[in-house]
């Protein structure tokens, strides 16, 4: 049985999830809107950075989002700063399609990370990486521009944001571009923490 497509970011309240360049994204205020995360547990575990670090219920979430997670679909701008920034261990431990027209062999990572490069569009990738996830569900991990072609295109059952006291003013802005014609929401839960606010919603055809 196939199961549910997803996306998690981090938002900052202007409503951007990236700065606009590459070159900014481990800048002032990338790291503030991802600052909820450096100190989780999970965090520290899934990245080898040594034990320690803070559980509760932002801990529980992160955690409960890797463990659903049984491959991921990614846009090639994100794989690209990925590649730069990421460790040899990159942080999936899943496979990963990536949406993008470069023509590429898989490329293997330690610890069960494989990104697969799909040249025949978002269909094809998410076709792909539910064969791969089996019973567990997809998630579209970004960046900005493929979540909206996924969202747009009705193939996103449901979302959650981490909403963060952070302001951009520019950037990546989530929703630039939505079809909120066709694309309506239903609240599944909202639950605030002491950094972030955690808002799930399940996506239906308006």
């Amino acid at each position: 049985m196939a199961g549910t497509v997803f996306f998690s970011v981090s938002m900052s309240l202007d409503g951007f999830i990236a700065p606009q360049s590459l070159d900014d994204l481990m800048g002032r205020q990338w790291v503030e809107l991802q600052r909820w995360a450096f100190p989780l547990r999970f965090f520290r575990e899934n990245l080898k950075l040594g034990e320690g670090g803070e559980q509760g219920r932002d801990n529980d979430i992160a955690r409960e989002t890797f463990e659903r997670t049984g491959a991921s679909v990614m846009g090639k701008r994100m794989f690209d700063a990925g590649e730069r920034m990421w460790p040899e261990e990159a942080p999936f431990h899943t496979p990963v399609f990536v949406v993008t027209h470069q023509r590429r062999d898989p490329w293997v990572r330690p610890g069960g990370t494989t990104f697969h490069f799909v040249n025949d569009g978002i269909e094809a990738a998410l076709e792909q990486a539910r064969a791969a996830a089996g019973d567990r569900d997809v998630r579209i991990a970004g960046g900005g521009t493929t979540i909206l072609q996924y969202l747009n295109a009705g193939l996103v059952d449901e979302f959650s944001i981490a909403l963060a006291p952070v302001l951009f003013g520019a950037g990546v802005r989530l929703f630039e571009g939505v079809d909120a014609g066709r694309v309506a929401l239903e609240p599944v839960r909202a639950e605030p923490s002491p950094r972030v606010t955690h808002l799930t919603y399940a996506v239906r055809e308006r």
